[in-house]
C-alpha cells in the first residue's frame, strides 16, 4: 500500500494577495494580457503567472501565485514554481555511492535528514537578459575545495523562460564545469490551484510505492495508474509519488471554471511526480528527470536504469530539456 504523504513544512495558498506580487524585485514579463513574475533572488522561482481581463480588471490564475510570507521570507516552497537540480525529490539520509566516493549531503534531523531538492532552488539565481517577454536566468554552484557536506561537483545552469502566445515555457540547461564526471537530475516544481472537481491526466507506466517516509520502495500497477489516464479527479487521491514510463505530457481541467492546462515536457524529463494532500488548495504535478532517490535505487538494484533516470555529465558536458504549459478555455 502507498503510505500517507508527509505534510509539507511550507505555507498553504490562502486568499490571493494582489499586493503581495507587488514587489520591486520580481521581474515581469508580459505578453498580451498574459503576465509571468519571476523571483530570480528567490531559488530563480516562478512567482505568478496569471491573465488580467483589460475590461474588469480580474486575475485569473494558472499557478499558485506566491504568498506575501513567501516573498518576504524569499521561501521558494511558498512560490508558483521552482527549479529543481542538481536532483529533484529526496536522496536517503542524504547519503549515496557515485563512481566509487560516498557522497554525503547537508540534511537535518527526522524526516528532513533526507537531502530534499536539490541546492539551487535555495540561492539566488542571476539576470543574464531581460525583454518583455523573456528572461534568462544565470546560477553556478563551485564545488568546495576541501570537501565537507556541499554537493562537491562545479556545475552551471540557466531557465530560459518566455512567455508568448503558447504560453508559458522554460528551457533548462546545464553544464559540467569540473574535471569529474558528475550525476545530475533536474525538472521544475508546479503548483496549481485545487478547486473541487479539478482533473489530471496523463499516461504513466508505473507507481512507484513509498515508505513512511515519502521514498520509493517499489514500482506497482497502483489504480492512480489508470485513473490518470481516464482523468483522476485530484481530491480523491491523496499521493506523493513518482511515476515512471510518462509520456512527457500532462493535462489539468478546472471544469467548474471553463479552463485547461496543458503540461508538455521534452527528454529527458521522463518522470512525473505528483502531490496531492487531501484539505489542501493546491496540488504539483512536476516534470523531472529522476526520481526520487535515484542514486541509491540503482545501487540497491531495485531498478533498471529506464525506471529511475538521471544522468551522468561528463566534464563539459550539457543537458538540457524543454518544458511548458498552454493554458485553453472551454
Amino acid at each position: 500500500m502507498t503510505a500517507a504523504p508527509t505534510p509539507r513544512s511550507f505555507p498553504l495558498a490562502g486568499s490571493f494577495d494582489a499586493a503581495a506580487l507587488d514587489d520591486g524585485q520580481l521581474v515581469a514579463l508580459t505578453h498580451g494580457n498574459s503576465h509571468v513574475l519571476i523571483a530570480p533572488h528567490v531559488g530563480g522561482s516562478i512567482a505568478a503567472w496569471y491573465d488580467t481581463d483589460r475590461a474588469t480588471g480580474a486575475t485569473e490564475h494558472w499557478l499558485r501565485p506566491a504568498t506575501r510570507i513567501a516573498i518576504d521570507e524569499r521561501d521558494p516552497l511558498g512560490m508558483a514554481s521552482f527549479p529543481l537540480m542538481p536532483y529533484c525529490n529526496r536522496i536517503r539520509d542524504g547519503r549515496f555511492r557515485f563512481d566509487g566516493e560516498m557522497i554525503d549531503l547537508p540534511s537535518g534531523t527526522g524526516a528532513l535528514r533526507h537531502a530534499l531538492h536539490g541546492h539551487a532552488w535555495r540561492r539566488p539565481w542571476r539576470v543574464e537578459s531581460a525583454e518583455k517577454n523573456a528572461l534568462t536566468l544565470h546560477f553556478e554552484h563551485e564545488a568546495p575545495a576541501r570537501g565537507g557536506e556541499a554537493w562537491p561537483f562545479s556545475y552551471e545552469a540557466r531557465q530560459y523562460i518566455t512567455l508568448d502566445e503558447s504560453g508559458l515555457s522554460i528551457r533548462l540547461w546545464a553544464r559540467n564545469l569540473g574535471s569529474r564526471t558528475m550525476p545530475f537530475g533536474f525538472g521544475h516544481h508546479p503548483y496549481y490551484p485545487k478547486p473541487p472537481g479539478t482533473r489530471l491526466s496523463a499516461r504513466v507506466r508505473a507507481m512507484w510505492e513509498i515508505d513512511a517516509e515519502v521514498l520509493p520502495v517499489t514500482l506497482s500497477a497502483h489504480p492512480a495508474v489508470d485513473a490518470l489516464e481516464n482523468g483522476l479527479i485530484v481530491d480523491e487521491f491523496d499521493l506523493d509519488n513518482n511515476f515512471s514510463g510518462w509520456r512527457r505530457e500532462a493535462l489539468i481541467e478546472w471544469p467548474h471554471e471553463g479552463r485547461r492546462l496543458t503540461l508538455r515536457a521534452g527528454a529527458p524529463l521522463d518522470y512525473f511526480v505528483l502531490y496531492s494532500a487531501q484539505g489542501l488548495p493546491w496540488f504539483c504535478a512536476e516534470p523531472v528527470s529522476n526520481t526520487t532517490d535515484w542514486l541509491n535505487l540503482q545501487l540497491d538494484g531495485l531498478a533498471g536504469r529506464l525506471d529511475v533516470g538521471g544522468t551522468a555529465l561528463a566534464p563539459g558536458e550539457i543537458v538540457e530539456a524543454q518544458l511548458g504549459w498552454t493554458p485553453s478555455r472551454v
